[in-house]
């Protein structure tokens, strides 16, 4: 017997200090970002590449790209 799976892939993103800034969710066709701390998903992107930029972007000026790690 086989099963599928409609679970979604979670990367979680880590600043350079080693805490976590935000998540992404990959869910059917499109990347949901949230950052951390915050209740609303920021938005939902057709790539993981843009969902990444978008990510970064909300974190502080200057900041660092985070490491993504898929959890």
């Amino acid at each position: 017997m086989s099963t599928t799976s409609s679970a979604s892939t979670l990367w979680v993103a880590y600043a350079s200090e080693g805490n976590v800034v935000g998540t992404i969710r990959k869910a059917d066709d499109s990347y949901t970002v949230t950052m951390a701390g915050a209740e609303d998903a920021l938005g939902s992107y057709p790539t993981m590449e843009i969902a990444k930029n978008a990510l970064h972007a909300h974190m502080r000026p200057g900041s660092d790209r985070p490491q993504f790690r898929e959890h």
